[in-house]
């Protein structure tokens, strides 16, 4: 390829051509131009005919130049000009390395589209194609046609794992070297064992390798539990740091997809980690199923919850508290379980009235008969009881017979012993014991035994055939120190000692968190519904973090197998059993890849425009320059008859017309709603989604017709177009100027609508609104009143009682004793969020949550989003239903 700074020509030699333009020239002044057609008047001619000597005509130099300039641009289109050409080895084989593992996600259609320019050159240049995927099941075909390997390339996607470079490297040891071949690696900028070892190898074809690293990948990991209710923290990782930092958004969605929550952070220059804190209801966090970097689609950059991340409500009752808070019997349980469950103190009924999922009861006495047929019935509905034993326990045990200990306590797991840890009576421990093994059968399966647990004092239990199934812990010596058993859809425990350190010095471990853990998954099903042996997959994610039916290669996964294609990323289990595999844990520290000496490198962000075949260009210029020499030549000659200009002026008549007048404004041609830009992305991003949903559902819903909605910027866009302009307000914004209040007040005057939201939580509907006041403050609002249940609002198409948005608080309007517009209030204000409960996505689907109302509040929200646009269109249209009830009585008389 010859190449002239930005332009490269693929076929140089047909240039040569440009050699015979002068004799071209030449040619074409000494030839005379068509003789002209002339009728022959024989006299006339003779009578004016002169002496003189004239000269032969020639062609005029600018036609001359008009056509050398045509095939000169004829000439160069055959020499295959190229704009912005990739340099290469000539018509060499190429080879085309691409890392399609879960890191090339976030920036793969960029990636697609360089290899997709660096093939089109091999085309034109007919060089051979290898093409090589990294990530397994490997791409690794023989030489391809450029075509080929185009089509190949079309139909890769990044995978949810790792790239597997040192199964390429065997690959490429074995290609043959008869032929210089160059290498371009479009890498992922990660080192995954055998990154320089591959480059090597590639260096070893000849034609030199380029290293071309795509955006730094970001891996998100699961949620780290922090112990705190109302939010979800966590980790963001980079393999190498930025130079610039970066604010980074992640997204907390429930199973359907909608958002409940998003949080931004800040990843520092120079830094490679980060923390995200996603703050949310605690009856919110528990129904958060995915955690997405905003923006990023990828593996990589989404973490799976299931019921491990789930907060369960946790009820502790006590006999007493001691003085000393290092010996109350809940100080230790409360530490221990405080970090994933919501605490609740109280009586056992009153706990069980508010929906605990598990009940801890540290040594109380024996309960009454009322009340152990109702903590019965609360167990089997699927209940989880767990009890500590202690002193009180073990009166309770001494002063009953042998009969009644093994039939009269139906909430304990195992029939008790009396004589404590003594088989024959009360006595004394000279030698502590320590814990044996779990069990494989428990939940505390595959946890260690640590072994400076002592245990001093237990109650026993009576040795029945089945006492070893329902062991989950024991001491050295075989004694049970945890026992438990299934009763109907939940669950029976005891531990066998103290909840404090009275008996053991187990609550001053790590174990025992851990242990109080386990039990807290018997709630959820994680214990007592998990399969035997390997987890079969049920949902996989693919390389942009969507959730799809496992692919033909996945199998059942064995507890810590990597990620793969037998083994990807997501949703495992049978059953009502699912356990959420991410892809952050399986792979370890991230590792920049360096280049080795020899190899180039650059970045994708850094390349050249892509290259451009200009053929196309230069045949229409040449093309057009012979149309008008047949116009000018036809001129001269006499030939350009009206049937000609007319068929030119039918010609050009198809063209598109383009109009003098300016185009009137769009909303000028349709009915629009309107919202205001608050220049904070998540914000207009929901205003938008909310009013186009919104405009598409008064279409469904009713006869009138909405185009698409409109954002305003009040400093410079007009607003007296629109019926309906939704603002939402936020306490970062700054007040409109005066010129953009004038605007809005003559909007107001002349019959506008807006309508002021906050994203608030609904809880102070009557403050966010104060706050919208004082940001509208010299706009000439009237004052503010709830919307009651005459309202015309509450009637103009459907009849609501309440008029909520994401939240359910109170909707306020103008003070109709205001007076003006005729009863219509010029405002609308709350703290509902009206537009996230509106919005959905591009296949309507919810994008976020509303609470605590769900879909039914969601409805509702719809419903008065319908009223509203109807009351801002009609007015007080439908204010004669207010008096309908003293209508219908008088037609009744």
């Amino acid at each position: 390829m010859l190449e002239l700074g930005a332009i490269g020509f693929t076929a140089p030699w047909a240039l040569g051509a440009l050699a015979l333009a002068p004799i071209l020239w030449l040619l074409l002044r000494l030839l005379p131009p068509a003789p002209r057609l002339q009728s022959f008047p024989p006299l006339a001619l003779l009578a004016v005919l002169g002496s003189a000597e004239d000269s032969t005509a020639r062609t005029p130099w600018w036609m001359l130049a008009l056509r050398l300039l045509a095939v000169i641009l004829l000439v160069a289109a055959a020499a295959g000009p190229v704009a912005h050409p990739r340099a290469h080895h000539a018509n060499s084989p190429l080879v085309l390395v691409i890392d399609d593992g879960w890191a090339a996600a976030a920036d793969w259609r960029d990636r697609q589209s360089f290899a997709e320019t660096i093939l089109r050159q091999a085309d034109r240049l007919g060089r051979p194609v290898r093409l090589v995927a990294t990530a397994p099941p490997f791409l690794s075909d023989d030489w391809l046609t450029a075509t080929e390997a185009l089509a190949r390339l079309a139909a890769l996607e990044p995978k949810p794992w790792p790239t597997a470079r040192a199964e390429v490297r065997k690959a490429v040891a074995a290609w043959s070297r008869d032929t210089v071949t160059e290498v371009v690696w479009l890498t992922d900028g990660l080192e995954d064992g055998a990154g320089q070892e591959l480059m090597r190898a590639l260096q070893t074809l000849g034609g030199g390798v380029e290293l071309v690293f795509g955006r730094a990948p970001l891996l998100l990991s699961p949620p780290e539990e922090s112990g705190a209710a109302d939010r979800l923290t966590a980790r963001l990782v980079r393999a190498q740091a930025l130079p610039e930092p970066e604010r980074i958004a992640v997204r907390a969605a429930d199973p359907a997809g909608r958002v409940l929550a998003r949080a931004e952070t800040e990843l520092p220059a120079g830094r490679t980690e980060a923390t995200v804190e996603i703050r949310l209801p605690a009856d919110l966090r528990n129904q958060v199923a995915r955690l997405d970097v905003d923006g990023m689609m990828g593996a990589g950059t989404t973490a799976l919850l299931d019921e491990r991340w789930r907060r369960r409500p946790v009820g502790l009752v006590a006999l007493d508290e001691a003085a000393v808070p290092l010996l109350a019997p809940l100080y230790y349980l409360e530490r221990a379980l405080a970090p994933f469950a919501d605490l609740h103190r109280g009586e056992v009924g009153t706990l069980m009235d508010r929906g605990v999922a598990m009940l801890v009861l540290a040594d109380l006495p024996p309960p009454s008969a009322s009340m152990t047929r109702r903590l019965t019935e609360w167990v089997e509905a699927g209940g989880v009881l767990v009890r500590f034993a202690g002193p009180e326990t073990a009166r309770a045990i001494a002063g009953s017979t042998i009969a009644v200990r093994a039939t009269a306590d139906p909430l304990a797991p195992v029939a008790l012993r009396n004589g404590g840890r003594s088989l024959g009576g009360a006595m004394s421990w000279t030698n502590p014991q320590g814990l044996a093994a779990f069990p494989d059968h428990g939940p505390f399966a595959g946890l260690a035994a640590d072994p400076d647990i002592r245990v001093a004092s237990q109650v026993l239990a009576e040795p029945v055939p089945d006492l070893a199934e329902r062991t989950w812990a024991s001491l050295a010596d075989g004694t049970p120190l945890v026992t438990g058993r299934r009763q109907g859809k939940g669950w029976l425990a005891l531990i066998h000692t103290t909840a404090n350190a009275e008996w053991s010095n187990l609550p001053l471990s790590g174990l025992f968190v851990e242990m109080t853990r386990r039990l807290t998954h018997l709630s959820t099903g994680l214990v007592a519904d998990r399969p035997a042996g390997p987890a079969m997959p049920i949902e996989t994610l693919d390389g942009f973090g969507r959730l799809t039916p496992p692919g033909p290669l996945a199998v059942a996964r064995p507890e810590g197998a990597p990620a793969g294609p037998r083994h990807p990323p997501g949703f495992y289990g049978s059953g009502p059993w699912r356990q959420a595999v991410n892809l952050a844990p399986l792979i370890g520290p991230l590792r920049p890849l360096t280049a080795v000496p020899g190899v180039k490198s650059a970045a994708l962000s850094s390349q050249k425009p892509g290259e451009r075949d200009l053929r196309g260009p230069l045949l229409l210029a040449a093309g057009l320059l012979v149309l008008l020499d047949l116009i000018v030549s036809l001129g001269l000659r006499g030939l350009l008859t009206r049937a000609v200009l007319a068929a030119f002026a039918l010609t050009a008549a198809a063209l598109p017309a383009q109009a003098a007048d300016p185009a009137p404004p769009e909303a000028a041609l349709s009915t629009r709603l309107a919202w205001v830009r608050t220049h904070d992305g998540e914000t207009d991003r929901k205003s938008a989604a909310g009013l186009k949903a919104l405009s598409k559902l008064v279409g469904q819903r009713s006869t009138a017709r909405l185009a698409a909605p409109v954002g305003l910027d009040l400093e410079s866009d007009p607003v007296h177009l629109y019926p309906l302009i939704y603002w939402p307000v936020g306490v970062a914004q700054k007040p409109p100027s005066p010129a953009a209040i004038a605007r809005l007040t003559a909007y107001l005057r002349a019959g506008g609508m807006i309508v002021l939201d906050s994203a608030g939580d609904g809880t102070n509907a009557g403050g966010e609104a104060d706050g919208a006041r004082a940001l509208t403050a010299d706009l000439a609002l009237p004052g503010l009143v709830p919307v009651g249940p005459e309202h015309v609002l509450t009637r103009s198409f459907y009849l609501l009682r309440e008029l909520p948005g994401r939240w359910n608080g109170t909707a306020w309007v103008g003070d109709p004793r205001a007076g003006g517009q005729d009863g219509v209030s010029p405002v609308v204000a709350g703290a509902n969020d009206w537009a996230g409960a509106w919005a959905t996505d591009e296949r309507d689907r919810p994008l976020y949550a509303c609470v605590p109302g769900g879909e039914r509040q969601r409805e509702m929200a719809l419903r008065f989003g319908v009223n509203l646009v109807m009351y801002a269109l009609t007015g007080n249209y439908k204010a004669d239903q207010v008096h309908l009830p003293a209508i219908l009585e008088r037609l009744g008389r």
